[in-house]
């Protein structure tokens, strides 16, 4: 076997690990041990798989898991857990794949699958919190059939096309680090709100307003010159928009001015985020989401919506009702003039 071979081996099983490391160990191990796939003596360490007692305790686990992955929240609280685990099921496999190799290469390695373990764990349980943010179970145990489904499909491609594997384990290795920014963005979002719905009171106290810190105005003031009076701000999570991006936490401000102006502020490590919000034309839409009081400002061109944590529905109502009472509708346009008006008809002679 070649070393292509044994490299797409080593990040496929490491990658397949990353998403469910009882159900590759499992499967692969009842493969080895009942010979449906012969190893060559490159693979011989892979063969420890087919001992009874490992087949036997990934088994367990994974019935356990089974259930587990398929109810709302069980199933991010067992992702949390296996934060640490997957990851090192991802190197031991990946060491195993790779035999004998210098030791070099095996610690190369062992760092290489561990990566590949932990973005494909980071990946999964991201989506499956988001999941959890609608209150139905279809979705998880959709997703979590999905994902036994890919770990099947990608074993059997391990089996007779390992470097096809290899380098479709490397695509969504890839893609999933261009995704990660938006995915780890979202999942401290979804935390951030269902933390506060725990732990927060029904009602928080003087919930229809808060102060705006310094360093937010400051920010705001000097990215558009703004000397007009805050009429209302409020700590709120980003839901998108144009020009909006989703999932930040930030501030978002009604100025009192001639027009009246929203913005939404944010603090990132590159500088802060300042969008402005236009009013326009605008519609205020309010709801309840199961982990947020949603305010949505909707125009012919989009919407842009924000969730506040459940505990601050008086302030999203205040804020809509501020806002409905600034938006603005263009009149119709009036009569030109300067027109003529149509002489009226008379009866022919």
């Amino acid at each position: 076997m070649n070393t292509l071979e044994l490299l797409g081996i080593a990040l496929g099983l490491a990658t397949l690990a990353g998403i469910n490391l009882y159900l590759t160990v499992l499967v692969a191990g009842l493969c080895v041990n009942f010979q449906w796939v012969i190893l060559p003596p490159d693979l011989a360490q892979l063969n420890v798989l087919g001992n009874p007692w490992i087949i036997g305790a990934a088994g367990i686990l994974y019935l356990l898991q089974f259930f587990a992955d398929k109810i709302p929240w069980v199933d991010s609280l067992n992702d949390s857990v296996h934060t640490v685990i997957r990851p090192l099921g991802g190197v031991a496999l990946g060491v195993l794949a790779l035999g004998d190799s210098n030791p070099v290469v095996l610690v190369i390695a062992g760092l290489m699958a561990g990566g590949a373990a932990l973005t494909a764990h980071t990946a999964k349980a991201g989506v499956r919190l988001l999941a959890n943010a609608s209150p139905e179970p279809v979705s998880n145990i959709g997703l979590s059939l999905g994902e036994d489904a890919t770990v099947l499909g990608g074993l059997f491609l391990l089996m007779f096309h390992p470097v096809v594997a290899g380098i479709v384990a490397l695509v969504l290795l890839m893609l999933a680090w261009i995704l990660l920014p938006k995915i780890l963005r979202a999942t401290r979002a979804t935390v951030w709100l269902a933390w506060r719905k725990l732990n927060a009171p029904a009602r928080a106290p003087d919930a229809a307003t808060q102060r705006l810190p310094v360093g937010i105005e400051l920010a705001l003031r000097r990215a558009h010159a703004e000397a007009s009076s805050i009429r209302r701000a409020a700590f709120c999570v980003s839901g998108g928009g144009l020009r909006l991006p989703k999932n930040h936490l930030g501030w978002l401000i009604l100025l009192d001015g001639a027009p009246p102006r929203a913005f939404f502020v944010a603090v990132r490590l590159r500088g802060p985020l300042i969008v402005e919000i236009p009013l326009q034309d605008a519609a205020v839409l309010r709801t309840t989401k199961f982990l947020s009081e949603a305010l949505g400002i909707k125009r012919k061109e989009g919407r842009h919506t924000f969730h506040f944590e459940r505990s601050q529905r008086d302030l999203a109502d205040a804020f809509a009702v501020d806002l409905e009472a600034v938006t603005t509708t263009t009149p119709p346009p009036a009569p030109d003039e300067d027109k003529a008006a149509p002489e009226p008809a008379h009866d022919a002679p």
